[in-house]
């Protein structure tokens, strides 16, 4: 998909762009009022200043709007000359700069005709649109979930003791940072996309600063924690080898998290602009240089053997490419028109960020964080049940991303739609995705429940975890279309700015009805292992009934008016001194 900004040459800072077009665009004069034309020729004269019969810098004149007919280009000089009689006059609809405003140029939204498609089109229309953005995301998670992978399977051959401390460092990791990193930056699906097709596209960049100090602050309690994980983990009654091997991957691990935490920041950036495939290009590149560190760094060679150490080395240095690629192609590849220039406007309005950002914990964090719980329940029903939890969790992990990834598609598509004040296209879109969840979802369900016997062997080959797996793997089957709704659901939420409404039916769903519904079936009712699982589908049919309801209530004109209202807060300062001095670098 084409950048419009490579199309169309968007410079960065539209103060400049106003100031250029208030020389050379002219009042329109009809072929029968030559007198008053010539009347305001010399208005514009008295107003702009003349030298020589060229047009001087401009006196304080400001214009609220052109219309896209009657720009002309900019020249370094140019005389008043009076505008074709045929061109169209202005009226309330006219767009404001409409060749620099930067979209994400879909031809749907745009139609050449001038008529509005029907629903029916328009829905189709969506679901292909969806399905090109959700590809490319798809691709970027699945190579960073093959980073994780490759540092647990390096650690996993060197010792049951090794393998077990880093799942309980990777645990304590995903529950102290990474699920709060991720719900940080989950305001940025609000914020970014709208911004991006409005008429002040260089609030991505600002925004992003934005989120970049709100996560930079949030890292130095985290640094904190993973420095002393050691004696945290023996207050919980770990094992003293494996806390002291997990507090030894943390603060290695530490090395990779500022970048982990710039890598969820910058593919935000890249996404809303319609760049999905930038960070999978990147991670993609990056991904083998992983596997062949973990192996030389934790097997290789004498001298450059690290043994345990050497996996959350690799993983570190391999975040860290990512970001050094990912500001290089940002820097160089990308047109600047998202960009806004490092300044005081960075460290404002980051309140609005933190309410967003506490949302999006609780609405990341807590489902994260009840897998975690789910886990521990599991490992208290013997090593079978331990064993058979962690094919299954594998297996709808993987899944999973097929959702998560539809969910920053939807997030980002309807994001723009608001952004371009097209309130009922953001509609037909949500309902598509939630149509394209149910799809997934389906083959999903399908595929597990035919091979449901076997699936197990591609995880263990103990007959009685192949077993348990087959009973369970039903439940699990069904539980993909609740789960794949949720994740198309969130995201429409996030494009709205409802980070808190999704954490609370996360919080009531997990830990108020799925978790002690499936711990008293579990335990109370003897179902064990299978009693945890249909708690879980039934805290997401709750979650998920919920959340579609929610959305297709939703009055999508207010949506629009709301983005309006966001970026109004920094339009009202996008003219002060200091902010033009800035803009026109």
């Amino acid at each position: 998909m084409a950048h419009l900004s490579q199309i169309s040459g968007t410079p960065s800072s539209l103060p400049q762009d106003y100031a250029i077009l208030s020389r050379f665009a002219d009042p329109l004069l009809e072929e029968n009022q030559e007198e008053s034309g010539a009347s305001s020729i010399r208005n514009d004269q008295e107003e702009y200043g003349e030298e020589d019969g060229l047009l001087a810098p401009p006196k304080q004149v400001r214009r609220t709007s052109f219309p896209s007919s009657y720009i002309l280009p900019p020249q370094p000089f140019m005389k008043i000359i009076p505008q074709a009689p045929n061109v169209l006059q202005p009226t309330e609809n006219t767009p404001l700069l409409a060749p620099l405003i930067p979209l994400i140029r879909e031809e749907v939204d745009f139609p050449s005709d001038g008529h509005e498609p029907t629903t029916t089109q328009m829905f189709w229309e969506e679901l292909g649109i969806l399905l090109k953005y959700t590809l490319p995301v798809f691709g970027t998670h699945v190579f960073e979930h093959s980073m994780i992978m490759a540092s647990v399977v390096s650690i996993g051959h060197i010792s049951t003791v090794a393998l077990a401390a880093a799942t309980i460092g990777f645990m304590t990791a995903n529950v102290t940072g990474l699920s709060i990193i991720h719900g940080l930056v989950s305001s940025l699906d609000t914020m970014l996309p709208g911004a991006w097709t409005s008429d002040q596209p260089h609030l991505v960049g600002l925004w992003t600063q934005r989120m970049t100090v709100v996560v930079a602050v949030t890292l130095i309690p985290m640094f904190a924690i993973w420095f002393n994980a050691e004696p945290i983990l023996l207050l919980l009654k770990q094992e003293p080898e494996v806390a002291r091997l997990a507090g030894i991957y943390l603060k290695w691990a530490s090395l990779g998290l500022p970048a982990y935490a710039f890598n969820c920041i910058s593919r935000r950036y890249f996404q809303s602009q319609g760049l999905f495939a930038v960070p999978t290009r990147i991670i993609m590149s990056v991904a083998p240089l992983n596997v062949l560190m973990n192996y030389l760094l934790v097997w290789g060679p004498e001298p450059i053997r690290l043994g345990f150490i050497g996996a959350p080395i690799a993983t570190s240095i391999s975040y860290n490419l990512v970001s050094i690629a990912s500001v290089i192609y940002g820097v160089f590849f990308v047109e600047k028109t998202a960009w806004y220039p490092i300044s005081r406007r960075s460290l404002t309005s980051l309140g609005l960020l933190v309410q967003l950002g506490l949302g999006g914990v609780g609405q990341v964090a807590s489902e994260w964080w009840s897998w975690e719980l789910i886990g521990l329940a599991a490992s208290l029903l013997g090593p079978t049940a331990l064993a058979t939890q962690s094919v299954l969790l594998s297996t709808c992990s993987s899944t999973f991303q097929a959702a998560f990834s539809l969910g920053i598609a939807t997030s980002v598509r309807i994001g723009n739609l608001l952004g371009e004040k097209n309130a009922r296209r953001a509609g037909v879109s949500a309902n598509a995705a939630i149509l394209l969840s149910a799809v997934a979802a389906g083959f999903f369900t399908t595929v597990l429940m035919a091979f449901r016997k076997s699936w197990g062997y591609l995880f263990n080959n103990d007959p009685e975890v192949v077993a348990l797996v087959a009973t369970i793997l039903p439940v699990a089957a069904l539980f993909q279309m609740p789960d794949f709704a949720c994740a198309i659901t969130s995201g429409i939420l996030r494009a709205r700015g409802k980070q808190f409404t999704g954490a609370l039916l996360n919080l009531s769903a997990y830990y108020v009805i799925g978790i002690p519904f499936g711990l008293w079936l579990a335990f109370k009712q003897d179902m064990q292992l299978a009693g945890l699982w249909c708690g879980l589908t039934v805290a997401l049919l709750y979650a998920s009934t919920v959340s579609i309801w929610i959305c297709l209530k939703t009055d999508w004109k207010r949506e629009v008016e709301k983005v309006a209202e966001r970026l109004a807060v920094d339009k009202k300062c996008r003219d002060g001194p200091a902010d033009s001095e800035h803009l026109a670098q």
